[in-house]
């Protein structure tokens, strides 16, 4: 009789020896052993135990002696066969073993410790429901009343609901757990458990009536309807100004494929915008939302990964990972902000939630929306040229209108001797602000209270010890810290190289509070950045008391430029616009724009007309002109020519490879030999470009060295499998044992 063979995708295996192994299915397993199942199976010549997940069934194998697979972990399937083809993808495109992208799919509560015990069990509620009809069950508790007086008030609790919780039902009757199991014992009653879900705590008001449309969102959501309707794969991008009513449109989208029977993802950038996305969908949706970000607990995680799994729940709200959800009947995905970075993971696997949710359209047949004020160049030339379905919303909702911008120079403040980070410009618009009741903003993108701390007299300056940065002096617990690997160290009362006194160079949140604090004393100010909203949901918590309390003041980090809507916010102050526009990246003009203009639409959303200052010391700089006047499309028309004369994406694809270590020399020795090596494969052809070896921005990290060689090419796509065979040399090279190399596709940095 034949054996059933499965071909077994293993923990174990690292990148370099990843390929479905074979294992035959004993008789016993035969029934749970399918696709998409995980189970446990000898691996390497050890035979140790090791995870694997089946992606296939045979019925032979080109091998002669297979082991055999130890026992199957799960019930049924976690898998289904698309999302067996979505981690076969994400190996061939993100460069990672497939058990790493089945990994990022599953929640961690559905992983086992080393005892073989899962993370998270499944919640159960004990339930107590009547086994007799009612009006027996009602003549019975009137006997009992006198004699067993408890067992009474139980039956004619249970006679008034069809089922309770126990733990409801003694509370309510003030009854013992005794009177309960005689009732048990009797036959009177039937307790039983019932599965019960950890769901995170969200505030949801009475249900809502669907927003009107105004005739611009109108004809924007007829368009975008009409292809989701369609039953073909495709992308749309939807341009909206900051304002413009994009979460009105997702609304109505939304609301068209529950009608059908179909299942909605919608992505946003940061966790701090969740709270205000689940509120609004949830007051339309109610029940049928989910929320999966990396801020719930691994059993609140968990239990919406089930509720979405079984049907419970078909919209799913997420940060990137939520781009996995296992919805059935996939019928649209829509990423909000979609040009933010966050979208990209700079861990194992190196993915991008946009290429992930290409792929999931692509195989579900359905759409995929990308909406935003400040398009991904890539994307609005996608959109431009043809690729992708273009609609646009010009204009503000009921028709308010775009904050009026002031740029000030801050050489001429510090020339008219005005040394603080708040321009006599801004203080001016944040006492009128205060004076009229009204809120305000400000952004600067850098935590902490000084950038550097360094010496007047020799230029001594605090450097982290493991990375190549300098520390970022916290005044709250008067510490150094480094934000890349953690170190921290107490402040010297004096230089510590020549005793000189020390200076305190580039403001950051933390300094621009207390500087805040002194120009308005008695002025309540909320600070919103990663040291502020560390623990899990406080985040909410500081923009509910932003809001309800009427705060005058938020300072904060990237989390207040996006997404945020306070109809009291009327100013929106940009201490240092200069920031970001001289990074190492041909993204950084791009990155700074979207910021600023970001940002800038926080102000004025309500019937109150808005205002923005933005700080700099470049007021001439195009990028910052641009985006005082919200113009994204002359931005856009600028920065596409600087693209083509770069020959950077979208008129090439980017792929890098990157070598860390120990020892810088030997980093780089492997660096120059990987841009050897891709110089012999590709000949010297003009499709493809090779850069490097060079070092990383920040070079070193938590005492690791880190270059890299950077391939810009006509189409990635034939150089992956070159790139791959590459990278797996490297790892098994004995010369290159003390680095680590790895791929990836259109790095972030």
């Amino acid at each position: 009789m034949p054996q059933t063979v499965a071909k077994i995708a293993v923990a174990a295996a690292t990148y370099w020896l990843d390929r479905p192994y074979d294992y035959l299915i004993p008789d016993g397993l035969q029934d749970k052993a399918l696709p998409g199942a995980r189970v446990y199976v000898p691996f390497s010549n050890g035979n140790r135990r090791s995870e694997g997940i089946i992606l296939a069934l045979s019925d032979h194998s080109d091998y002669d002696r297979l082991k055999t697979v130890t026992a199957v972990l799960d019930e049924e399937p976690l898998l289904s066969q698309e999302q067996i083809r979505l981690a076969l993808f994400m190996r061939e495109r993100f460069f990672c073993t497939v058990y790493d992208a089945v990994k990022a799919m599953l929640p961690a509560g559905l992983w086992f410790d080393e005892e073989g015990r899962r993370r998270v069990q499944d919640k159960t509620i004990e339930m107590a429901r009547l086994a007799i009809a009612p009006e027996d069950a009602s003549t019975i508790a009137a006997a009992k009343r006198v004699k067993a007086p408890q067992q009474s008030n139980l039956l004619e609790q249970l006679c008034s609901f069809e089922c309770l919780p126990v733990r409801d039902l003694l509370r309510h009757t003030g009854a013992t757990r005794a009177p309960l199991n005689a009732l048990f014992r009797a036959g009177l009653v039937e307790l039983y458990s019932k599965e019960a879900y950890r769901r995170p705590e969200i505030h949801v008001g009475e249900t809502e009536e669907m927003p009107v449309l105004n005739a611009e969102q109108t004809r924007a959501f007829e368009g975008i309807n009409s292809l989701a309707l369609s039953g073909k794969s495709g992308a749309a991008l939807l341009f909206g100004v900051t304002g413009s009513g994009k979460t009105s449109v997702y609304i109505h989208l939304i609301r068209r494929q529950l009608d059908r029977g179909r299942s909605v993802i919608l992505l946003v950038p940061e966790i701090a915008l969740t709270p205000q996305m689940i509120q609004t969908f949830s007051s339309h949706f109610g029940e049928d939302v989910a929320v999966l970000h990396s801020s719930l607990s691994v059993g609140e995680r968990y239990d919406e990964w089930k509720r979405v799994r079984c049907g419970k729940a078909r919209v799913v709200i997420g940060t990137r990972s939520a781009v996995f959800a296992p919805v059935r009947g996939l019928g649209l995905i829509i990423i909000d902000e979609e040009q933010e970075e966050t979208y990209k993971s700079e861990n194992n696997p190196r993915y991008n939630a946009c290429d992930v949710a290409k792929f999931r359209c692509a195989a579900s047949g359905c759409m995929l929306l990308l909406g935003s004020a400040t398009p991904d160049i890539v994307s609005m030339y996608n959109a431009m040229s043809g690729r992708y379905a273009y609609f646009k919303l010009a204009e503000r909702y009921n028709d308010m209108q775009l904050p009026s911008v002031e740029i000030v120079d801050m050489k001429r403040e510090l020339r008219r001797g005005n040394g603080g980070d708040i321009s006599e410009k801004l203080r001016a618009e944040l006492e009128a602000n205060i004076s009229r009741g009204e809120q305000s903003i400000l952004f600067l993108n850098r935590r902490g209270a000084n950038k550097l701390i360094s010496c007047g007299e020799c230029g001594y300056t605090y450097k982290c010890p493991r990375c190549s940065v300098s520390l970022t002096y916290h005044s709250s617990n008067r510490r150094l810290m480094c934000h890349y690997c953690g170190y921290s160290q107490w402040l010297d009362d004096y230089c510590p190289e020549c005793g000189g006194e020390l200076k305190y160079v580039g403001a950051g949140t933390q300094m621009i509070e207390t500087e805040l604090g002194e120009l308005f004393p008695g002025t309540e100010i909320l600070r919103l950045d990663t040291d502020t909203v560390s623990a899990a949901g406080s985040h909410e918590q500081l923009l509910n008391r932003f809001r309800k309390e009427n705060i005058p003041i938020m300072v904060g980090t990237q989390m207040v430029t996006k997404g945020l809507n306070f109809e009291n916010v009327t100013l929106v102050g940009v201490i240092s616009a200069d920031q970001s526009l001289y990074a190492g990246s041909y993204r950084a003009g791009e990155r700074t724009f979207s910021l600023l203009t970001q940002v800038v639409g926080r102000s004025g959303r309500g019937s109150k007309p808005g205002r923005a200052v933005i700080q700099t010391f470049t007021p001439g700089n195009e990028t910052i002109l641009l985006a005082a006047r919200q113009d994204y499309e002359a931005f856009y028309k600028s920065e596409i020519e600087l693209r083509r004369l770069q020959n950077t994406p979208p008129f090439s694809e980017m792929l890098s490879v990157t070598v860390s270590g120990l020892r810088e020399e030997h980093v780089f020795r492997a660096c120059r030999y990987i841009r050897q090596r891709l110089d012999a494969l590709l000949g010297g052809s003009g499709d493809a470009v090779v850069l490097g070896p060079a070092p990383m921005n920040v070079v070193k990290v938590n005492n690791r060295y880190r270059y890299r060689v950077i391939i810009y090419a006509k189409k990635i796509s034939g150089l992956r499998s070159a790139v791959s065979g590459l990278v797996i040399e490297c790892c098994t090279d004995k010369r290159f044992s003390d680095v680590a190399v790895y791929a990836d596709n259109d790095p972030a940095e």
